[in-house]
């Protein structure tokens, strides 16, 4: 039996209210002002982590930490992941130390492809990256992911012919779900164009003025029938 769950049930679990989905992993940062508040926000998230084991991805900056949870054995999130998430909250707290939602983000980027399994070899290489095994075991999209992961995931988009006249490489840009409009908003206002929002609130397609393009991405679930 798995304790895996859903972007939605992460979401509305409570105690995970400092907390944002981004694609199959749940992101914490916390406003620490410091290196000493951060590092001692560290020290209290390697104990919870330990006793739990289940252990988390952690970046310390000097005013800032951030925390990334998701349980590797189901390729996404867990109960185990809102149990981590709680605790990690309520240390947080008691360091009173704030979370900041507005600035989680996760960066992809999307490759035009007529045979991603012709052009994944060469990307795997330059970039000295790994291959990705989706949630599920769907690795249609020859995803790879920097093994540290700390540099963008790159994925093969499925094209039926040649776009010579565009962009064939798109970032797509993982924000928080109730950030998404408010970041459209201001790529529009920045110059840049809504090429569609078909797809919303799971993804907008955005160009800037010489028509390359971006997509801003959510957990959220495409209109029915798309």
């Amino acid at each position: 039996m798995t304790d895996a769950i859903t972007a939605a049930e992460f979401t509305a679990a409570e105690g995970t209210g400092g907390w944002r989905v981004l694609r199959t992993s749940a992101v914490a940062r916390f406003e620490t002002g410091s290196f000493g508040s951060g590092l001692r926000l560290i020290t209290r998230i390697g104990v919870l982590a330990e006793s739990a084991n289940h252990h988390p991805d952690v970046d310390l900056r000097y005013g800032s930490v951030t925390v990334r949870t998701w349980s590797h054995d189901v390729g996404g999130l867990s109960r185990r992941d809102v149990a981590l998430a709680r605790e990690i909250s309520a240390a947080a707290r008691e360091l009173s130390i704030q979370p900041d939602t507005a600035g989680i983000r996760e960066v992809a980027i999307g490759i035009d492809a007529m045979t991603g399994s012709a052009v994944q070899p060469f990307w795997r290489a330059v970039l000295g990256y790994a291959e990705e095994l989706e949630r599920g075991g769907n690795n249609a999209a020859y995803p790879l992911v920097d093994a540290d992961g700390r540099q963008p995931r790159v994925w093969f988009q499925q094209t039926d012919e040649r776009r010579e006249q565009r962009g064939r490489i798109h970032l797509d840009i993982w924000v928080a779900h109730d950030q998404a409009e408010q970041r459209v908003a201001a790529a529009v206002a920045a110059g840049g164009r809504l090429v569609t929002d078909a797809f919303a609130p799971a993804w907008w397609v955005l160009a800037d003025a010489e028509g390359n393009e971006a997509c801003v991405c959510t957990w959220q679930d495409k209109p029915s029938g798309r």
